[in-house]
């Protein structure tokens, strides 16, 4: 039977072999292991497996399992499409929201923070392809939502998150990966006040290989992790 553990082993050696190809070795690359669809009992047993950052993409489901699994020592990621009118539970819940594509939102997710007395750390979601069905600030105009969140004291950007087209090839994706670390690299060198930029929210489980190759600092793995959503 396989199990949670055998999946995870075989994930973090894959993961291990992708940072030492990449001249990374020893470099801090985090498994945030996407639970979307699987319960509270999978999320307990990837824990004890060893498992040390969760993320969800849905408030709803989320809540149900973040009161469930109170007392756990998990970071929680916020991954999916967030509402404005969602943000005050994201805040309450959520370590690292990867999702911030627009003022509007920083405003809200700001205000939410100052009202629970949090500086609320979060990402900059880029979309990186112009792909119409994806949520993300557009690539040109990603520094100015930065220097625009950095006004606001109570969220802290801490680098930025993409979802690239899917190819099955993952070759085909690591353009996508570079361009988002390239936009990295650009805002870290404008040296803004108040913003980090040492993540990069990249690659899941068909092309996190590449994301690694890339510079990622988080890749969002759920399959390989728990097995096959129903």
């Amino acid at each position: 039977m396989i199990t949670i553990q055998t999946r995870l082993t075989a994930l973090l050696a894959r993961i291990q072999s992708a940072a030492a190809a990449a001249g990374r070795a020893g470099v801090g690359i985090r498994l945030v292991a996407v639970s979307k669809t699987f319960p509270s009992e999978a999320i307990r047993q990837a824990i004890a497996a060893g498992v040390s950052d969760i993320g969800e993409n849905y408030i709803q489901e989320a809540r149900d399992k973040f009161e469930a699994l109170q007392g756990t020592a998990v970071k929680w990621h916020f991954i999916g499409r967030l509402q404005t009118n969602k943000a005050k539970q994201a805040v309450r819940m959520f370590d690292l929201i990867h999702t911030l594509d627009s003022y509007k939102l920083a405003l809200e997710l700001d205000r939410c923070a100052r009202r629970l007395h949090k500086i609320q750390p979060v990402l900059i979601q880029v979309n990186v392809a112009g792909e119409a069905t994806k949520a993300g600030v557009a690539p040109e105009e990603a520094l100015s939502l930065v220097r625009q969140a950095a006004a606001l004291e109570n969220i802290a950007v801490k680098g930025l998150m993409t979802m690239p087209p899917y190819f099955n090839a993952p070759e085909r994706v690591r353009p996508f990966f570079a361009a988002l670390r390239q936009l990295r690299d650009r805002i870290r060198h404008e040296e803004i006040t108040n913003i980090g930029m040492e993540e990069l929210s990249m690659g899941m489980t068909g092309d996190f290989e590449a994301a690694v190759a890339e510079g990622a600092t988080l890749v969002r793995i759920g399959t390989a992790v728990f097995g096959e959503r129903s």
